[in-house]
């Protein structure tokens, strides 16, 4: 009876913390217990990720319905693998918000913590503009330099010139969430790309299909749904920055640029940037390796299989984050300890969910596949490419959580510098190695993906015990 009493009352316990998540209440999580700060903030960050990587796979299931959707597919593909490189900045930009908000928050000082945040917004927008027009003018250039076809090209220029003229909203969405996240109100961040995937689930069929006086965009109506959609969840961000009802109290004077501020925040910006910029730039390149070795319906199978694998990995990456926001506001509180104790507690969740991730791809990878394509050479690849990289998927939420928790800290050259090591100078010449001279093509590519992550993750456990991130000042 009294085993039963206890039982009830953890499940009950559970469900509170999940409607405080999902609510978004704040707190103090430096006072809390370790198991309940990680919760609410994991909570709403796995499902604001999810989120994020639905809309890739919005459009790839909507686009691989068209007529010629090897096309379309490869198109949306390739564009997103080149979006990597606009999200580096976005995630980049970010995480310097993230870390300077959370450690801001954890001195307990949120009018410090308000204006560092818009200083970064300040910078994203500068340097978002030049991005926009490079995109805009170099569409049909970008995607035959990722290694499409011609007749691919000529099919999704419009479409890649939509996605990088309103690239700005990426970043916004990303980096405004950021700096939520680095409050400690992962809630706010989670409903604004609900708000954002439920109008692009909404707008997507309707402007690639048409609808009454709407014409059919067909694949350009993939790229006009998903920017309005991020567009008003940027509009839902902004209204709870200026609404005055959570700890950050914006005023337009933090707009001022103030240049101090703002060398500090590259100064943190700056390698994170370079850090995703790293990783994205190998992406690209091995989506150009498998594109040139696997033809069309190679490079199509495994973009479909990278966007279902993206769905997990978001998550996963969103619980890794519950360790930035943890670790940053610990040392701003001076907990040093439980900062350390954050991330592992963590790494023990990170394991378990990516350990079921794992089993359920190795199983069912096909099925997942073929709901977005009928094409049997695509199913075929994307499966192969699905088995191969989930057997790393635990190891690859090891190295998110520590790489987070060096962000978190401010230390963001840690993981910049293993991120050079294991993917340019790895990862690169093991997949040509792999795909051109074994002549292994996409398989010699898919093996080397888990293979680099390997690295990354003993790489940063043994760097993260060394405990040089606990020094860094913020």
């Amino acid at each position: 009876m009294s085993q039963s009493i206890k039982t009830q009352g953890k499940l009950s316990s559970f469900f509170d913390v999940l409607v405080q998540s999902l609510k978004g209440h704040e707190v103090d999580l430096t006072s809390i217990s370790i198991k309940r700060a990680i919760i609410l903030l994991a909570i709403p960050m796995m499902l604001e990720m999810a989120m994020e990587s639905v809309f890739a796979l919005v459009d790839l299931y909507f686009v691989g319905h068209l007529e010629n959707s090897s096309h379309a597919i490869q198109t949306v593909g390739l564009t997103e693998s080149v979006l990597t490189i606009i999200y580096s900045l976005a995630i980049g930009l970010s995480m310097a918000a993230t870390a300077v908000v959370a450690r801001r928050i954890g001195e307990k000082n949120p009018e410090a913590a308000s204006k560092a945040g818009m200083q970064t917004i300040v910078i994203a927008v500068a340097v978002n503009i030049l991005i926009s027009i490079a995109g805009l003018i170099y569409a049909r250039d970008i995607l035959l330099l990722m290694g499409a076809s011609a007749e691919t090209a000529n099919h999704g220029t419009t479409f890649v010139r939509i996605m990088m003229g309103g690239s700005i909203i990426i970043v916004l969405l990303f980096l405004i969430n950021g700096i939520f996240r680095g409050a400690g109100n992962a809630a706010i961040a989670m409903r604004s790309l609900w708000i954002a995937n439920i109008a692009n689930i909404i707008l997507c069929p309707i402007f690639i299909n048409g609808l009454g006086p709407i014409p059919a965009f067909g694949l350009t109506g993939a790229a006009i749904a998903t920017t309005i959609g991020r567009g008003l969840g940027v509009t839902y961000q902004v209204y709870n920055l200026f609404n005055g009802k959570n700890a950050l109290k914006i005023l337009i004077s933090y707009f001022m640029p103030d240049f101090a501020q703002i060398k500090a925040i590259i100064k943190i910006a700056a390698p994170a940037i370079f850090q995703f910029v790293i990783a994205s730039c190998s992406w690209v390149f091995l989506a150009e390796l498998v594109a040139t070795t696997g033809g069309d319906e190679g490079s199509a199978g495994y973009q479909t299989a990278l966007r279902l694998m993206m769905f997990f990995l978001l998550p996963a990456w969103g619980l890794s984050n519950a360790a930035a926001t943890l670790v940053g506001q610990n040392l701003g509180a001076g907990h040093i300890d439980r900062a350390e104790k954050s991330v592992f507690q963590t790494l023990k969740y990170i394991i378990i969910f990516m350990a079921v991730v794992s089993v359920v791809f190795l199983t069912c990878g096909h099925l997942f596949a073929s709901f977005f394509t009928s094409d049997a050479k695509v199913i075929e690849i994307a499966s192969r490419a699905l088995k191969i990289l989930s057997i790393g998927f635990v190891i690859y939420g090891a190295a998110m959580v520590f790489s987070s928790a060096f962000n978190g800290a401010g230390d963001t050259w840690t993981p910049t510098k293993i991120n050079i090591f294991a993917f340019w100078l790895f990862q690169i010449p093991l997949a040509y190695f792999l795909a051109k001279y074994l002549e292994m093509g996409p398989t010699g590519v898919f093996i080397a993906i888990p293979t680099a992550e390997a690295g990354i993750a003993v790489a940063a456990f043994i760097l993260f015990k060394k405990g040089k991130w606990k020094k860094t000042m913020v």
